[in-house]
C-alpha cells in the first residue's frame, strides 16, 4: 500500500472492490495514447483511450493506476474527447489481484456492440521529479530525474499504445531504452525527436492489470533531463477570507510557507557572485530571485510583509473590477521579490493580504433569501504544489442557516467561533484542510447563508450601547467629588 494518499476529486458510489478477474470483457481499447508533460514540482499526464464496446449496454469504464502512479496522483478528471463536460468517477480502490487502483468511468451513454468513444484522463503528479546530482553549485545547471512505467496497464485488451514525454528542453542527458520487449514491437522501442521522446507504438497487449503481466513485462523507465526554472512548493498554506456586510467587503490573508525544492546548495553562497549573475542576466535556474502572483481585480489595501517587516522592492499593478460577464479573466499582477534569493533547499515565509469588493464575489438570492458568496481556495503559484492547505471562511455575526458546496472533497472540514472586533457573540468560521493541492485545485468554495435583520442590527447596536455606557460614566464621573477637604 502506499505511504500517503492524495486528495482525488471523486465521487464515491461504492464499498467493494471489484476484480479484474471478469469472466468476459465489455471493452476493448483500440488505442492507448500517452503524454507526459515534464516540470518541476508538477507534471501532467493526458491518457486518450479509444474505446470499443464488445457487450451492449456497457456503461462504466475502467482504468487503472499503478501504486506508484497512484502515490503521486493529485487530480484525476475524466472527459469525452472534444467536450468540456467532466464525466463522473467511482474511486473503485485498491485491487490486490492487479497490483493497482481501479477508477470507473461512467459514460454519458451506454454503448451498444461495436459502439466507440474516445475517453480522455487527465491525471496531475506531484513530487513526481527529483533533483540528480541532489547538490548543485551557485552557478552550476539544475538535472531532474523522472520515472514512469513503459506500459499503460488496462484491464482490456489493447490493439496499440505509445507514450509520449515532453520535455521541457532538447537538452536530455539520458533516457531508458526498454529490453526485451520483441513481443509487442519489430521496430525501435524508443526514438527522441527534439524535446520529445516516444516509447512505442507498442500492438497486441493483452490485459494488463493483472500481477503476471506486470510481473513479466511491466518495466520501469527513467529520463534525465535539464530543467531552467526554481522548483517551488508550499509546505504549508493558510488562507483566512473574512466575509463583512457593514463594510461590504472580502478580506482574504495567506500565510505562505514557501520552499525551493531544487537542488541543495553545494559551498557557501555568495552574494557578490549573485549579484554579478543578475546583472548580466546569468541567474542559475535553481534559484528564485522573484515571481509573479496573478490577484484579483478591484483589491485594494494590499499588504505583503515577512518576518521581519515590510518588504518595499515588490511591486503591484492592480486592475478595477470588471462585470462577471466579461469572461477573459482579468488580474492584479504582484511582482514578489523576497529579501533574498531563494536557493535550492531554502525557505522563505511570507503574508499577504488585500481588500476586495464583497459584490466581486456574493450575490443575493432571493427566492431562498441567501446570500452566496465564492471564495477561491488559493493565490495559485505558477508551477507549484501545496502540501499542506487550511482555508479559513469567518462568516458574518449571526450567519444561520449555512450551506457549503465544495468543488472537491477536504481531508477534514470543522466549524468554530471566530471573535474580533465590535463582535459579541461571535461568527461562525468554517476550516477546510487539504494536501497537494495544484494548479488545477484553484477552484471556488461557495457558502450560502442567512443573516436576519436583528443579526444585522446587532452591531451598530453594540458599538451604540458602549457609546452610551462610555458617555454616561463620563457623565457621572464629573459629578463625583472625590476631594477630601471642600472649599
Amino acid at each position: 500500500m502506499p505511504k500517503r494518499w492524495r486528495t482525488l476529486p471523486f465521487l464515491v458510489w461504492g464499498l467493494l472492490v471489484p476484480s479484474f478477474a471478469l469472466a468476459t470483457q465489455p471493452f476493448e481499447n483500440t488505442a492507448i495514447v500517452r503524454t507526459i508533460e515534464l516540470g518541476g514540482s508538477l507534471v501532467h499526464v493526458t491518457a486518450t483511450y479509444a474505446v470499443k464496446a464488445l457487450e451492449p449496454g456497457s456503461s462504466v469504464y475502467t482504468v487503472a493506476l499503478g501504486q506508484e502512479q497512484r502515490r503521486k496522483t493529485s487530480w484525476v478528471e475524466a472527459k469525452v474527447k472534444g467536450q468540456p463536460k467532466a464525466l463522473l468517477l467511482q474511486d473503485l480502490g485498491y485491487d490486490e489481484k492487479s497490483k493497482s487502483f481501479l477508477i470507473g468511468i461512467e459514460l454519458p451513454k451506454p454503448l451498444d456492440i461495436d459502439g466507440t468513444v474516445s475517453l480522455v484522463l487527465e491525471t496531475v503528479e506531484t513530487h513526481a521529479t527529483y533533483p540528480w546530482p541532489q547538490s548543485a553549485g551557485q552557478d552550476e545547471e539544475q538535472k531532474l530525474k523522472y520515472n514512469t512505467s513503459l506500459f499503460v496497464i488496462s484491464p482490456y485488451h489493447t490493439a496499440v499504445q505509445r507514450t509520449k514525454i515532453k520535455l521541457p528542453s532538447a537538452r536530455v542527458i539520458s533516457y531508458t531504452t526498454p529490453e526485451d520487449v520483441e513481443e509487442f514491437t519489430l521496430d525501435s522501442p524508443v526514438t527522441k525527436s527534439g524535446a520529445t521522446v516516444t516509447y512505442g507504438p507498442y500492438h497486441n497487449i493483452a490485459p494488463s492489470a493483472n500481477h503476471a503481466f506486470i510481473d513479466n513485462h511491466q518495466k520501469l523507465v527513467t529520463l534525465h533531463f535539464n530543467y531552467d526554472f526554481p522548483i517551488l512548493e508550499l509546505t504549508k498554506y493558510k488562507r483566512a477570507a473574512e466575509i463583512s456586510h457593514w463594510g461590504a467587503n472580502l478580506n482574504i490573508q495567506d500565510e505562505i510557507h514557501l520552499h525551493n525544492g531544487g537542488p541543495t546548495l553545494k559551498g557557501h553562497f555568495s552574494r557578490l557572485h549573485h549579484q554579478t549573475q543578475s546583472f548580466y542576466q546569468r541567474s542559475a535556474p535553481h534559484v528564485l530571485a522573484s515571481m509573479h502572483l496573478y490577484l484579483p481585480a478591484g483589491i485594494s489595501n494590499v499588504y505583503y510583509y515577512d518576518l521581519i517587516g515590510n518588504v518595499s522592492t515588490s511591486k503591484l499593478r492592480t486592475t478595477p473590477s470588471v462585470s462577471r460577464n466579461v469572461k477573459s479573466p482579468q488580474y492584479s499582477v504582484l511582482e514578489m521579490r523576497p529579501r533574498y534569493p531563494l536557493l535550492g533547499g531554502w525557505n522563505y515565509s511570507f503574508t499577504l493580504g488585500w481588500d476586495s469588493p464583497l459584490q466581486d464575489s456574493a450575490s443575493w438570492d432571493a427566492r431562498s433569501g441567501r446570500y452566496i458568496i465564492g471564495v477561491p481556495i488559493m493565490t495559485p503559484i505558477p508551477s507549484a504544489v501545496i502540501d499542506d492547505a487550511e482555508v479559513k471562511i469567518i462568516l458574518p455575526e449571526g450567519a444561520n442557516d449555512i450551506e457549503v458546496y465544495q468543488p472537491f472533497s477536504a481531508i477534514d472540514s470543522n466549524i468554530s467561533t471566530h471573535i474580533t472586533y465590535l463582535d459579541t457573540t461571535g461568527r461562525r468560521a468554517i476550516t477546510f484542510k487539504y494536501k497537494y493541492l495544484t494548479d488545477k485545485h484553484n477552484q471556488l468554495i461557495y457558502v450560502a447563508y442567512k443573516v436576519s435583520l436583528s443579526a444585522h442590527l446587532k452591531k451598530p447596536v453594540a458599538v451604540a450601547t458602549a457609546f452610551i455606557i462610555l458617555f454616561s460614566l463620563a457623565f457621572g464621573g464629573r459629578r463625583v467629588n472625590l476631594r477630601l477637604h471642600k472649599k
